[in-house]
């Protein structure tokens, strides 16, 4: 039983950041209705990576386990009584849809309140519900560009570095579970519902909490170098460096040490606070000739033994098989009815009485349909009545 046993969610959102939020409250056991439409939500149809699956592709299977199905036609009057009908039994509702599309439904926060007043009501949106930008697609790599985070890394005159992940997708996905958490907290202290809004935008911007206060407090501006240090405002060597067989990770060591190891007498007497600043480039160009020589494995055992902090730099085949992952659990296998056996990331945190657990796995198109159906009151006719008439869905695995 996770710690959210007993809670309703009902997840209206498509693509990665709304249903990656959703399905983070069902692995802590939350009853996660996904309402989509009779024809399957857009990421049913559009894979990452151009993995397919069976039945189910791999990016909707990564991003909707431990829900029901619920497939329903939103824009008929019949198929929105029925989500007015699920909402007085919800506990969160979840929404990620373009700003106005929310109130054409008649499932804006006010409506909704209305008919249950302990709702815990977010809407996730690009650049947020108001204002010159509302109406701008909300897309990861687009947001990157605009958050400035692309111009921390990099060499000056070089195209921009974006994230190897979806990045913004992501943070906005922890910070709408983050609200979500929070506005339970508080129902259960007060009893009162609110709304929780959350948009790309912001969820980026504070995600460089530390990066942007020493531009705005400080003044220190971004300034990219001539080698491709990995952060502006981090002292030098800081960034990936070849070997004579790969590459790894050199995080600002003390400059002493790094010369004794390396074999660099230039850096025995330097101030790494004042030189790892002002003479980064030529840092880095000696510790990247420097460490060419040597196989990664050998400078990571040289480094480790000076108390360096180096790492190496993986490739997922590295990553799954890291002896740490392989200890952490970091991956789960769980058997799925269409999909085979199923090897995913699994959950960011333990808890010693209310684990998260893979309860199901992403389900097909309405699977649970008719279950849920049944669960607020229609009877089996009425629910034939409604599938022969195409108001919702239901597949079968």
């Amino acid at each position: 039983m996770g710690v959210l046993d007993g809670y309703r969610v009902l997840d209206c959102s498509i693509a990665m950041a709304g249903p990656f939020a959703a399905q983070r409250l069902g692995d802590l056991g939350a009853d996660v209705i996904k309402v989509e439409p009779v024809t399957g939500e857009w990421q049913r149809h559009t894979a990452a990576g151009g993995a397919r699956g069976n039945r189910v592709n791999v990016s909707f299977l990564s991003l909707n386990r431990n829900k029901r199905s619920l497939a329903v036609d939103l824009k008929s009057d019949e198929g929105k009584a029925i989500l007015l009908e699920l909402v007085k039994t919800a506990d969160v509702f979840l929404q990620n849809y373009r700003p106005g599309v929310a109130e054409r439904l008649g499932v804006d926060y006010l409506t909704l309140s209305a008919i249950n007043p302990k709702l815990v009501y977010v809407s996730m949106s690009g650049y947020g519900e108001e204002g010159p930008y509302r109406d701008r697609p909300g897309q990861d790599l687009v947001l990157q560009g605009m958050s400035g985070a692309m111009l921390s890394a990099g060499r000056e005159g070089e195209p921009p570095t974006a994230a190897g992940q979806y990045l913004v997708d992501a943070v906005t996905a922890y910070t709408a579970f983050e609200g979500v958490l929070a506005a339970l907290l508080h129902r259960e202290r007060t009893g009162e519902g609110q709304r929780v809004d959350v948009n790309m935008l912001d969820a980026i911007t504070t995600l460089q909490m530390q990066e942007l206060s020493v531009f705005t407090v400080a003044g220190k501006p971004q300034e990219r170098s001539a080698e491709p240090h990995a952060h502006v405002y981090i002292r030098a060597p800081y960034g990936a460096f070849a070997t004579s067989d790969g590459f790894i990770i050199v995080a600002f060591p003390p400059l002493k040490t790094l010369g004794e190891v390396i074999g660099e007498p230039s850096f025995l007497t330097m101030n790494e606070e004042v030189d790892g600043w002002e003479k980064r480039d030529e840092i880095f160009a000696k510790t990247r000739a420097k460490l060419k020589d040597r196989t990664s494995a050998e400078w990571l055992a040289a480094f480790s033994e000076a108390d360096i902090w180096a790492g190496p730099v993986y490739g997922y085949a590295d990553l799954v098989d890291d002896p740490q992952i392989r200890h952490n659990g970091t991956f789960i296998e769980y058997d799925h009815p269409t999909e085979g056996r199923v090897k995913t990331p699994g959950f960011p945190f333990r808890m010693s009485r209310t684990p998260p657990e893979v309860r199901r796995g992403a389900p097909v198109t309405g699977e649970n349909t008719r279950q849920i159906l049944s669960e607020i009151g229609y009877g089996d006719e009425a629910i034939d009545a409604l599938l022969s008439s195409r108001i919702v869905n239901e597949e079968k695995p």
